[in-house]
């Protein structure tokens, strides 16, 4: 589980911030389950207010830990957002930490990068309660705790000054390492944009028949028209001239670091699991979704954007929507679909996945083309201890007042998942809970931030911004003030 995440001197955030989700108030914590913090944070404020940046700065984190090996070219610095209104953060170092609760023993890891190196890295464990250094980066130099195996101390002469030490150490397969990369890898999993392109956990064929009946139902109890959803084939893309020659490129840069008589497994062994010649199913497996993303990053140019290896050998299959009974309609596909039924079918998806391996899910704008009700009976699973037995968290930026309430007499979140973010007069984002205003458990939460109380509400010059909008010069008019049709 997520117990905190701190950032620093990222975008909008200027100062250290922290998003501290042990809970404060008793009603937060569960009457059975065994969870260690709170599994929803609901984060709301203005329109450019720094909600975005926040949840940005956990993606700029994964990511850095996931592809440093792969973007952290030699004297290529590294690329990071820094505070741009002010001159003085581009020379500071940018700053993320992340405090965690994995199988029951805390970790804490956390690094600070500028523009050319690392300049911080650390990893702590807590067995017992008690600290437990992994090891501990200042700039070139590193030091380890006590009983750190020599495996882990090696990565230290092959770790370049613009690469993370876990990414090395993770790939080298320092099991001390491990559940803290994989935690980045696989469990703190982000909503993607719910636009007109298919979500990349179609295109990477990571679905199953299961959680497509799964969805189906959702859409069908949400009252979207849908009856039923199906994944369908898909055609190669023709921008792919020769899948052989894309094996043949993959296959090089898989074994460029590898000698001996491993090399010579592994070619065989990807050879009979990827080439165009093996079986329909072997082919279609998460691992050829996703290698080509391991070994290039994400932007390897080998096939067109947003297709993955696996893709770009067997094609992309389709999500169809099935509307009418009988032969009398034809299904819909993605692009065709209203935006709020994608909305829920992407979001549906999302949450299923984070519910099943207690993973925590991150959602900017849940509210987008979603009717507050369904917002809040996702909200609502995270919730309760009965659906989410594994301790999934939902972590969300909202517009939406109505989810600060009641929604048909359920109270949609507590006093320990409301945050807020404001943002002062020199571009600084700050973030607070709602249990700083020390609220009573029957306040009308909502009315109280629609009225200003808790802050986090646009600042609007009334008169100002009517006449900017209703104000013009109609074209054609030599310059005389009127009002447009």
């Amino acid at each position: 589980m997520l117990l905190s995440f701190r950032v620093e001197n990222h975008k909008s955030v200027r100062h250290e911030q922290q998003l501290l989700l042990t809970p404060t108030y008793e009603d937060a914590h569960p009457e059975n389950a065994d969870w260690e913090a709170t599994t929803v944070a609901g984060i709301f404020g203005a329109n450019a207010s720094g909600k975005s940046n926040l949840l940005d700065a956990l993606v700029y984190m994964r990511d850095t830990v996931r592809w440093s090996m792969s973007t952290g070219e030699p004297g290529g610095g590294i690329a990071r957002s820094s505070f741009a209104l002010d001159l003085d953060a581009e020379g500071e170092p940018s700053t993320f930490v992340v405090d965690l609760m994995l199988s029951g023993v805390r970790h804490t890891y956390g690094f600070a990068v500028d523009d050319e190196r690392v300049v911080e890295e650390w990893l702590y464990t807590y067995p017992k309660r008690r600290k437990r250094v992994l090891f501990e980066r200042d700039g070139a130099e590193f030091s380890f705790g006590e009983g750190v195996p020599a495996k882990l101390r090696q990565v230290r002469d092959i770790t370049g000054p613009n690469v993370l030490f876990l990414t090395v150490a993770a790939r080298a397969s320092n099991a001390d390492v491990e559940p803290i990369y994989r935690w980045f890898s696989e469990a703190l999993l982000f909503a993607e944009e719910r636009g007109t392109a298919a979500p990349s956990w179609l295109r990477g064929r990571r679905a199953t028949e299961e959680q497509m009946t799964r969805l189906g139902e959702l859409l069908s109890s949400a009252g979207t028209g849908v009856r039923s959803v199906e994944l369908s084939e898909g055609a190669v893309p023709a921008s792919v001239a020769s899948r052989q020659d894309l094996i043949k490129k993959v296959l090089a840069k898989e074994l460029e670091s590898i000698g001996g008589e491993e090399r010579a497994e592994r070619r065989s062994r990807f050879l009979e699991r990827f080439s165009v010649s093996a079986p329909a199913g072997e082919g279609r497996t998460e691992a050829a979704g996703s290698i080509a993303e391991r070994l290039y990053g994400g932007h390897h140019g080998l096939f067109p954007t947003g297709w993955s290896f696996g893709d770009a050998l067997f094609g992309s299959p389709e999500l169809l929507f099935h509307h009418g009974e009988g032969d009398r309609s034809r299904p819909l596909v993605w692009r065709e679909e209203s935006k709020g039924t994608r909305t829920l079918t992407a979001l549906g998806y999302e949450a299923q996945r984070a519910l099943e391996t207690g993973g925590v899910l991150i959602v900017d704008e849940i509210d987008a083309s979603l009717h507050p009700y369904l917002s809040a009976r996702v909200i609502s699973l995270f919730r309760s201890e009965t659906h989410n037995p594994h301790g999934a968290q939902l972590v969300f930026t909202s517009h939406d007042a109505a989810l600060l309430g009641r929604i048909r007499g359920e109270e949609v979140l507590k006093r320990d998942h409301i945050w807020f973010v404001d943002k002062d007069g020199e571009g600084r984002s700050t973030l607070y809970p709602l249990s700083d205003f020390k609220p009573r458990g029957d306040d009308n939460r909502a009315r109280r931030y629609l009225t200003g109380r808790y802050g986090a509400v646009p600042d609007v010059d009334d008169e100002l911004f009517q006449r900017a909008l209703v104000r013009r010069v109609a074209e054609g008019d030599d310059g005389v003030e009127g009002v447009t049709e």
